[in-house]
């Protein structure tokens, strides 16, 4: 790494870090003073909040502080005349973005595999304190189909990975041949173990003389697996938030299922979108930057690049909502913009780097 790259990443990363602590702050800071009183009187539960609340922030922060670190870096390059510097000892305009492109997009994997940890659940989870029911975590009435099965859960525990009265139909065709009926459940091994069951089959050919339903009882079995109970919990609270990793166990569960999987997908394409939507800004930010202080106004160029920023992030977050309400498809809605988003960013970088 050359001295130049190393200088440009200080500066770059110590105007990141001091903007990113300071809109966390900001923002975690004002929505625990709103909710204060909403919350329990337990330390331990308003600290939970406050780490929840933060990196439900981070998600949002992070990306816009890359940007305005970026914006304000290239002002104090400009003014000082080091932008200037930089050219007059040899330097290309690669080697001055493209090292904050890297760090900006090694950053961005980060918070996007976190994505893929439980902390994905942080605004459930938050929401929860506020409500007081964060030990008390459960889902009442859940009906939905499994493969050949039809389910449902009086009481479902996703936490604990239980549930309480069990109803199990088997079909076949249009017929029910086979329903299990338990008082409890338990989610382990990646499958249900079913306790006190009783067990009713039909027979499939009825006949008025032999054809019987039997009926006999079981202590133990397993049925079920992979129907996962944080699926089965965000699958039926319509606005819960996916992690990647369980976004991408729902799609296959439900496309096997031959149900709609587009909240998932609308959810799973905005983790990235909604991450690395920044990219390109990053590149039109420098592009529209002079070296030259005199002929340069930087009142306007921060003002169009915060601005310009928040509208971007503001078109997509948008897009997302429309998206999660069923309105618009997620490829149509989200790839596509983004995909046209990128190219666009890169069409003007492309022109503007030629005519300078």
């Amino acid at each position: 790494m050359s001295l130049i790259t190393q200088y440009i990443l200080s500066k770059f990363l110590k105007n990141f870090f001091i903007i990113l602590i300071s809109l966390e702050l900001f923002f975690v800071g004002l929505d625990f003073l709103q909710n204060f009183k909403k919350l329990p009187e337990s330390a331990n539960l308003q600290l939970l909040y406050l780490l929840y609340n933060g990196f439900f922030t981070l998600t949002l922060t992070l990306p816009l502080s890359l940007v305005f670190a970026w914006i304000v870096t290239l002002v104090v390059f400009i003014k000082s005349n080091e932008l200037v510097a930089f050219y007059s000892l040899g330097t290309k305009e690669k080697y001055i973005y493209k090292p904050i492109m890297r760090m900006s997009f090694l950053l961005l994997s980060i918070l996007f595999l976190l994505q893929a940890t439980p902390l994905a659940y942080s605004y459930e989870q938050k929401g929860k304190i506020v409500k007081n029911e964060y030990f008390t975590n459960s889902k009442a009435d859940i009906f939905l189909k499994y493969n050949d099965y039809f389910v449902y859960f009086k009481k479902l525990y996703p936490l604990e990975k239980k549930a309480i009265g069990i109803h199990i139909y088997k079909l076949e065709g249009r017929d029910i041949v086979e329903s299990i009926v338990a008082k409890r459940a338990y989610f382990q091994n990646n499958k249900w173990y079913v306790l006190d069951a009783k067990i009713l089959t039909k027979p499939l050919h009825l006949d008025f003389k032999s054809s019987k339903i039997e009926v006999r009882h079981e202590k133990f079995l397993h049925t079920l697996e992979g129907f996962k109970p944080k699926i089965l919990d965000n699958v039926y609270e319509a606005k819960s938030k996916f992690s990647i990793l369980d976004a991408l166990s729902a799609l296959v569960l439900l496309k096997e299922q031959d149900i709609s999987t587009l909240k998932v997908r609308a959810s799973l394409y905005y983790e990235v979108v909604g991450i690395f939507f920044v990219m390109p800004l990053l590149l039109l930010v420098f592009s529209f930057a002079k070296a030259n202080a005199r002929t340069f106004s930087f009142t306007a160029f921060t003002t169009f690049s915060i601005f310009g920023t928040l509208i971007v992030w503001g078109i997509f977050f948008m897009l997302h909502k429309l998206t999660f309400g069923c309105i618009l498809l997620p490829e149509l809605s989200i790839l596509l913009p983004f995909f046209i988003w990128v190219m666009l960013a890169y069409f003007i970088f492309v022109k503007k780097s030629s005519s300078n």
